[in-house]
């Protein structure tokens, strides 16, 4: 009997686009049917973004520390002479830095494997992988096209590993998990930087994150794109500031540059699929993110638009955003893209 209630069951999947749950608009509403044909039990469950599953039981999602603004978290670090990793590492406990060393490994892994593997992404488009092409182009060149190269062969790399279903960190989201690891790597390599300021780079990209999707949101199918390259974007600012020297008031400077100029980004993936124009943005966020912390180092890292109004208006302008422009790819380059046809049609 135990083997018969195991057994595979058929499922029938049907898809309502013109009905939202209540929880989020990525959601799944699953029905048990009795031997009648009907409904015993139902579930509803959201997909909330980096990986994170929510049903309508669940109480919601408690802030990550226990100040929930960029600038209380300033203001307090600033009182002790407290970098933002320090802040972290206060809350989270000694046992972050493991957890993070994990983090940063599995990140250099996917890089790695995505610079080295050649041949065709899967999923119908039809597009080749070009991560390792870029590198060995991006060599021949001096600075700055080399940097410029790199950055986009490094944040490629990770995004065509997300393409074919490798292992990949959510940075905060599978779609913009080649921000990061490319400007964090490139980096490294430039200064040189020892693991501990990685990890340390590392904490301070993840309160960045963590403080978007407390108050706004990372999900591209709540708030478009901006939520997803837009919080990538500002994470790497915030860790490339940090691992260059800056200061927090400069580190929240670009982070907040970083947010700010994807505002209004749509989320329209063509086919569904995570590739056009996701893999390309993920370069171009990189060389935002490193571009933002270098024009935070220029300044004294005041400016009149703080971080915290940047994500309260990332909420907002995702909220007005038609459902066209929210992972639903039924609107932008996932409605006007046509596939080429094939050879003899």
């Amino acid at each position: 009997a135990l083997l018969d209630a195991m057994a595979p069951t058929p499922v029938d999947i049907v898809w309502r686009p013109d009905e939202e749950l209540p929880v989020h608009p990525n959601g799944m509403r699953f029905e048990a049917l009795d031997p009648s044909g009907a409904v015993a039990e139902t579930w509803e469950v959201s997909s909330v973004g980096g990986g994170a599953l929510r049903d309508a039981l669940s109480p919601p999602a408690p802030a990550a520390y226990p100040l929930s603004s960029l600038s209380d978290i300033l203001a307090r670090c600033e009182r002790e002479g407290a970098a933002l990793w320090e802040y972290v590492g206060e809350c989270e406990g000694a046992e972050i830095w493991e957890f993070l060393g994990d983090v940063w490994r599995v990140m250099q892994a996917a890089l790695d494997r995505g610079l080295s593997a050649e041949g065709r992404l899967p999923g119908g488009l039809g597009l080749p992988r070009k991560a390792r092409s870029l590198r060995r182009k991006a060599l021949l060149y001096r600075a700055p096209l080399r940097a410029s190269g790199l950055l986009a062969a490094y944040a490629i790399a990770v995004a065509e590993e997300n393409a074919t279903g490798g292992v990949v960190v959510t940075a905060p989201t599978c779609g913009s998990a080649g921000v990061v690891p490319a400007v964090l790597r490139y980096l490294r390599d430039q200064l040189p930087c020892s693991e501990q300021a990685m990890l340390h780079a590392l904490a301070t990209a993840g309160l960045i994150g963590n403080l978007i999707k407390f108050n706004a949101s990372i999900s591209g199918a709540r708030v478009g794109c901006q939520g997803e390259i837009g919080a990538a974007c500002a994470m790497a600012s915030a860790a490339a500031v940090q691992l260059l020297g800056g200061t927090i008031r400069q580190i929240e400077y670009a982070a907040e540059m970083g947010l700010e100029h994807h505002l209004g980004l749509t989320c329209d993936p063509v086919g569904g699929l995570v590739q056009i124009p996701c893999i390309e943005r993920n370069a171009f966020a990189a060389t935002r993110a490193v571009d933002s912390a270098n024009y935070a180092l220029f300044s004294d890292g005041s400016h009149r638009v703080s971080f915290d109004e940047v994500v309260e208006v990332m909420e907002q302008t995702g909220h007005d955003l038609p459902s066209l422009y929210r992972e639903t790819s039924g609107g932008g380059l996932a409605k006007f893209y046509r596939m080429p046809p094939a050879p003899g049609e």
